[in-house]
């Protein structure tokens, strides 16, 4: 048995053992996709096979699925004014974001800064329908971009809602799903979204490879970001990375085929952590408790431990978390999630992400416990010896 627990999920998944059989099998495609001749053509079959697999698990056609190097290039190729549709091939005029995006689409894409504009989120961090429909009210061919699940609280957005207002106001909505796939329904019809995003390595495949995909073939990029070959369909040129995409796939198909079952099991074993924090500490803040979350998620907090202090003394019991600040050359970052959501900035220093997955085990959470309330003394110890210094 290992002496690690990884409980950093959200951060990026394991690979699965039918993900790694998948990759080192497409290793031995040496034809490139674009030959004509049977070596290219076999590359070619690994690669549409994986478009069929990614496409079935939202609920796309396969020919509405570009591959792409990550989630963050998918955004980027999304989020420009370019885009155009069957029923508007003029530049979108303005991108409007929730106030708790990823970066990858808090910069903005293509889009100039005085067209970006935040949507805010309730104090549960559901965005605001009211704000939204405000802020569209005038503005000519808005294009929208909205996360499914926050990859910090795991708080699952009203897509379906948001679509509605959206559409009603001529506008196209851009879903990043990453932190979703694989863990909620993420069919692209059934929300509404007009573009999704998906990112292999959170679903159990490799790291290097996403997906942008439409719910119909008449949304076009007429400006695609990586020019060259016609590979993609032109949406994307260069060469497909085979091995990565087949594993993608083969991700996408398990993820799909266990969604059910997983779902369910992971929900009991956050009830279970999140009852565990609560009685070990019961001052215990868990952010988006009231609203919809993924089931795999949990942030928490106890006012005035420092997070990244918290982090070490729980890595060095074994245990792989993560904050819910994000780091930058070194120095940490309250985290805009939290303050979007009117957190406090003690609680939000104190942020503690837990998130599980597929190979997660009721002993891992009662580990991972242990470890919490052996740590949590010496954390509080140490708050109260600064407090008292302070003074």
């Amino acid at each position: 048995m290992s002496d690690r627990v990884y409980l950093d999920w959200n951060a990026t998944a394991p690979l699965r053992g039918q993900t790694q059989r998948a990759f080192a099998a497409a290793l031995s495609a040496t034809g490139n996709p674009s030959s004509v001749h049977a070596e290219g053509r076999a590359a070619r079959r690994l690669v549409e096979g994986a478009r069929a697999q990614v496409a079935e698990l939202v609920g796309a056609e396969p020919a509405n699925v570009i591959f792409t190097s990550s989630g963050t290039e998918a955004n980027a190729l999304a989020l420009t004014p370019a885009i155009e549709s069957a029923a508007e091939k003029r530049p979108r005029e303005k991108l409007l974001i929730s106030a708790i995006e990823h970066p990858s689409v808090r910069v903005g894409g293509r889009f100039a800064k005085s067209a970006l504009e935040d949507i805010p989120v309730e104090p549960d961090g559901r965005l605001n329908l009211a704000a939204l429909a405000e802020a569209l009210a005038g503005v000519s061919r808005p294009l929208v971009s909205v996360m499914l699940a926050n990859n910090e609280t795991g708080v699952i957005q009203p897509i379906a809602e948001v679509a509605e207002i959206v559409h009603a106001a001529g506008g196209l909505l851009h879903v990043d799903a990453v932190q979703a796939a694989g863990r909620i329904a993420c069919d692209i019809t059934a929300l509404g979204a007009d573009l999704m995003t998906l990112s292999a390595h959170k679903i159990g495949g490799p790291k290097g490879v996403g997906a942008l995909v439409r719910s119909r073939d008449d949304i076009h990029f007429p400006d695609p970001l990586i020019r060259g070959g016609g590979q993609e369909r032109g949406a994307r040129a260069g060469t497909e990375n085979v091995p990565g995409i087949a594993t993608f796939g083969a991700a996408a198909a398990v993820a799909r085929a266990e969604f059910a079952e997983e779902t369910a099991r992971m929900l009991t074993l956050r009830q279970k952590l999140e009852q565990g924090l609560c009685a070990i500490a019961p001052d215990t803040v868990i952010f988006g408790a009231a609203a919809p979350r993924l089931p795999n998620t949990t942030l928490f907090a106890v006012s005035g431990i420092k997070a990244e202090t918290a982090i070490i003394a729980l890595d060095l019991e074994g245990m792989a978390v993560s904050s819910g600040a994000a780091c930058s050359s070194g120095k940490i970052q309250p985290s805009h999630v939290l303050a979007a959501m009117g957190s406090s900035p003690l609680l939000t220093r104190a942020a503690l992400r837990v998130s599980i997955g597929w190979s997660t085990t009721q002993f891992d959470i009662e580990r991972f416990l242990i470890a919490w309330r052996k740590v949590l003394p010496a954390l509080s110890k140490e708050l109260k010896n600064k407090r008292g210094i302070a003074a």
